[in-house]
């Protein structure tokens, strides 16, 4: 016994520290200060974290920790399994899964090793999460900083939410058909599905879906619904109240014990994805799972692309016409076939959206383009990291303009893609709402920018991916506000937005490029 404990804690630690000397951490880091600023607004701005009836509540240690948890939950969540996803094909294609199969450890102890180390990991980012709420307390805050207040909404909240993330990942890792895009996809979902269970709450119902919200939404409202009255009128982020109104206060310990039992309930179900893990652990055995073959034979998507496998022969004259194309131009032509080769399944699509743009009426065109962007990014977020995943990075650098004209290139790759996606709508919406046109575009310039710059700093095509997904959710629901409507889905954008979020996207082009020749 003692064994197998030191086994998992050796493993895990490892884990841990291979996670956190990643570049992705650092990056992740930096959006979870910046959120964690960004979420709680300043009242002297006339915004506040929690407002209920157009009152704001007044910002003590109780409030503000479960404003920012239900905040940082819904972005762990989603953002934390994409960061634990990938380590047994990072494994698979460096040929380490080959060593760890052959050891005399049994595949549950290194499974549930992995799961240790990505429970740990998202702790650590849980820390600095808070660590950083307790200095915007010190700052925006309304009465002392106390420290157990923080710590028990934080492990009431985010406990059963990293158990689940990890199981998540786990099983998702230790299963193929559920590896690459198609899991993703699936994990994506599931995230949303949580999301629907907040209205059983908010609307007055008996909370009996507590316990299987994992992500603890349901229960910080119950909370609050037990010390405020928040029928119809709880708003939670940057919400605008009225100065005038009295400030409700909450109290110093908001949690009743019964809560508190449910989300232990919930740590314990939130096992359940790990226990599944264990029994379909492939341990790396060649006859179940290869190197970017087995996952890619068995995903949906791959089945999909097999049956449209005879549209690839439609895209070798674009191969053709990009070698005779001179230049960085010829060779963004090549990446786009290549793409496109790949995925003859996005080659139908492409096909059928120029139909869709064309017949549908200029209001079935803003949810029509908001598909279209998201499969689009989900597309190309691994273009720019795709050389070093299939280990062709070296070769890549030897062709002319090398490391430096890639990166441009596949830049270029990914925006013309968008605008292929894009572009005709783009066009039928300027005829009606030029403005809605024009962020459209400017939204597909700096998503590509955002695909290209984190592909590039991070290594791995899931940071963008997962951030992308976040902000798709958040600019669907918040239907306030130019800066939110990046594509011009809610029809809120403004001249002034579109532009500041093309400007985003040249700095972030020029810091990928940067980063590149450091």
């Amino acid at each position: 016994m003692n064994i197998a404990f030191d086994t998992v804690r050796t493993l895990a630690l490892l884990e841990t520290r291979v996670r956190l000397r990643r570049l992705s951490t650092l990056v992740t880091l930096f959006a979870v200060v910046a959120l964690s600023w960004l979420m709680i607004s300043d009242p002297a701005d006339g915004r506040a974290l929690i407002v209920v009836h157009g009152a704001r509540v007044l910002y003590t240690s109780s409030a503000l920790a479960l404003g920012s948890a239900s905040l940082a939950t819904l972005l762990f969540a989603l953002a934390g399994f994409y960061l634990l996803r990938g380590r047994v094909a990072e494994d698979l294609r460096s040929g380490t899964g080959a060593v760890i199969g052959t050891s005399r450890h049994g595949g549950v102890l290194f499974v549930v090793a992995r799961w240790c180390g990505g429970v740990l990991y998202l702790a650590a980012l849980a820390g600095v999460f808070m660590a950083t709420v307790l200095v915007c307390h010190a700052v925006r805050g309304d009465g002392p900083i106390e420290p157990l207040v923080y710590v028990q909404t934080y492990a009431l909240v985010l406990g059963p939410m990293i158990l689940f993330t990890a199981s998540c990942a786990t099983l998702f890792d230790a299963w193929a058909p559920l590896m690459g895009k198609a899991g993703d996809l699936l994990y994506f979902f599931v995230w949303v599905a949580q999301m629907g269970m907040l209205p059983a709450v908010t609307e007055g119902g008996t909370p009996q879906v507590i316990p299987l919200d994992f992500t603890g939404m349901s229960a910080v409202v119950t909370a609050l619904a037990a010390h405020v009255d928040i029928s119809n009128s709880l708003m939670l982020g940057i919400a605008d109240f009225q100065a005038d109104k009295a400030p409700p206060v909450l109290p110093t310990w908001p949690w009743t014990w019964q809560l508190g039992a449910a989300r232990c309930l919930t740590a314990a179900l939130a096992l359940i994805p790990l226990l599944l893990a264990l029994p379909l652990f492939h341990r790396f055995s060649p006859d179940r799972v290869k190197p970017g073959k087995a996952r890619a034979r068995r995903s949906p998507l791959a089945v999909v692309d097999g049956w449209l496998r005879p549209l690839a022969h439609f895209i070798a004259p674009l191969f053709g016409l990009a070698a005779r194309v001179p230049g960085i131009a010829g060779q963004a032509l090549a990446d786009v076939a290549l793409t496109l080769a790949a995925s003859p399944c996005a080659l139908a699509l492409l096909l059928a959206v120029q139909v869709l743009a064309l017949v549908l009426g200029a209001d079935a065109l803003a949810p029509f383009t908001l598909a279209c962007v998201a499969y689009w990014c989900v597309l190309v977020s691994d273009v720019s990291t795709r050389d070093g995943d299939a280990a062709l990075a070296g070769m890549g650098a030897a062709v002319p303009g090398g490391a430096t004209r890639r990166y441009w290139r596949q830049f270029l790759a990914s925006l013309v893609l968008g605008l292929m996606f894009t572009g005709v709508a783009a066009l039928h919406l300027a005829v009606a709402t030029p403005l809605r046109a024009c962020a459209l575009l400017c939204g597909v310039f700096a998503l590509a920018a955002f695909a290209s710059l984190l592909g590039r700093t991070t290594s791995t095509s899931r940071t963008f991916l997962a951030l992308f997904l976040f902000a798709l959710y958040v600019s669907v629901n918040v239907s306030r506000g130019a800066w939110a409507d990046i594509v011009g889905f809610h029809g809120n954008a403004t001249a002034a937005s579109s532009l500041a979020w093309a400007g985003l996207g040249v700095l972030a082009v020029l810091g990928g490029r940067v980063w590149k020749g450091r």
